[in-house]
Order: C-alpha cells, then structure tokens, then sequence
C-alpha cells in the first residue's frame, strides 16, 4: 500500500500560519508534504500570489495525514 506524497518548494500560507517567536513560525498543512530543509525557500500566501518572503524550513513533521513545518523567517518583502 503506498502513501500519497507531495514534494514542495514554495511555503503557500493561506494565512494559516502562527508565530512561535519572532522570526520563527508553525504551518499545519494537509495530507503528506515533504519540503527542503535548512535552505532558503519562497514564501507566498496564495499559489499563484506574490513572494512575500523567503525562509528556512527548520522542522517537518507528519503525522495523522498533516505535515507540520516550522520555519525560520529570513527576509520579508511587504508587511501585508
């Protein structure tokens, strides 16, 4: 039996995610995601948006079909 998996190289936000410090953030997606740790990735909160920023993905879990990541804000382009 295999486990759908899906390779990202955007972090898309939707709005969804939550400051856990000041430039370090958790975003819980659905369904099984892996993403590129510890290298500097696009930020945007809609898939066809703008970029808004670029981070780093410091930590990826999954578990109960969700991805959890929390990444590390490395530069930000607009405030809204």
């Amino acid at each position: 039996m295999g486990m759908p998996l899906e390779l990202n190289t955007i972090i898309v936000t939707k709005g969804r995610e939550i400051r856990l410090q000041e430039n370090l953030f958790s975003l819980v997606k659905e369904g099984y995601r892996l993403y590129p740790l510890d290298l500097p990735v696009e930020i945007k909160r809609t898939v066809d948006g703008e970029t808004v920023g670029v981070a780093s993905i410091t930590k990826l879990e999954w578990e109960n079909n969700k991805t959890t990541i929390n990444y590390r804000l490395l530069s930000l382009y607009t405030i809204n």
